[in-house]
């Protein structure tokens, strides 16, 4: 034996959230095994700050800057030599953290890690349709991970090599009907805004070609079918989301 004992590196998670006062608990206590908690909150109104500051001291609440700038806010925040950004409604299962915790005490040649994401929608795990595995990129070396500008699913920019972890994330992402749709007007307008800011535009041939196409591929293509009546109707709604936001695009470009 050499004598050398391994030191664990340490590890911030990072949170960033609004009205979450449902999912903020179970998510923080998933959370559990980090060195650090950094929570953003951008103006809740229904007790997620006070259930956050009883897992964390770290708890920061400031004006809503977009997805991105928001959790860039947060990352320069952070003192831990990785992090790890998990949205309010995600959990990291008992195996993924065991997982995580093995790649700070043995170090890894890797700048990140992307791992597996599985949906609960409308109460059901969905395990086909294009959504499982569902990799993300969400553990990273402080020094290396920055975040992207998109206005909607902002992406993680990182210097380095990116691993895979095998256990997964738990994303409870919608409970209802009504819930997946109150997000559904707020993303497809980023959408169409991100789109129309990078010059592209559209028609309605296009519009209808590319919901169509989105439907059979999740469906049919992806195996939804299997996801029963929930996976039928993520792929229906999967294609009138592109619908809308194409549609919206076109409102948005129109006469340009």
């Amino acid at each position: 034996m050499s004598g050398h004992k391994l030191h664990k590196q340490t590890l911030s998670a990072l949170v960033i959230c609004k009205n979450e006062a449902e999912h903020i608990g179970p998510c923080l206590e998933s959370l559990a095994f980090a060195d650090e908690i950094i929570v953003v909150d951008s103006g809740s109104t229904d007790g997620t700050v006070d259930i956050a500051r009883r897992y964390t001291e770290t708890v920061l609440v400031t004006e809503w800057k977009g997805y991105a700038e928001t959790k860039q806010y947060g990352l320069e925040r952070a003192s831990g030599q990785w992090v790890l950004w998990i949205d309010a409604d995600e959990r990291v299962s008992p195996e993924l953290a065991a997982e995580i915790e093995q790649v700070l005490v043995t170090g890894t040649g890797h700048a990140a890690f992307r791992m597996p994401r599985r949906a609960f929608f409308l109460g059901r795990w969905i395990k086909h349709s294009g959504w499982y595995p569902g990799y993300v990129v969400r553990l990273f070396k402080r020094s290396q991970g920055r975040f992207g500008q998109e206005m909607v699913h902002e992406s993680l920019h990182v210097s380095g090599s990116t691993g895979t972890l095998k256990h997964d994330i738990d994303h409870y992402t919608d409970n209802t009907i009504e819930h997946y749709f109150d997000k559904f007007n707020i993303y497809t307008s980023l959408a169409a805004r991100e789109m129309a800011r990078g010059g592209k535009k559209t028609s309605l041939a296009a519009m209808v070609v590319r919901s169509w196409h989105m439907f059979i591929k999740m469906y049919a293509v992806k195996a939804g079918f299997l996801d029963g009546i929930e996976g039928l109707l993520l792929a229906v709604f999967s294609s009138f989301y592109v619908f809308v936001k194409y549609a919206k695009l076109r409102e948005l470009t129109r006469g340009s």
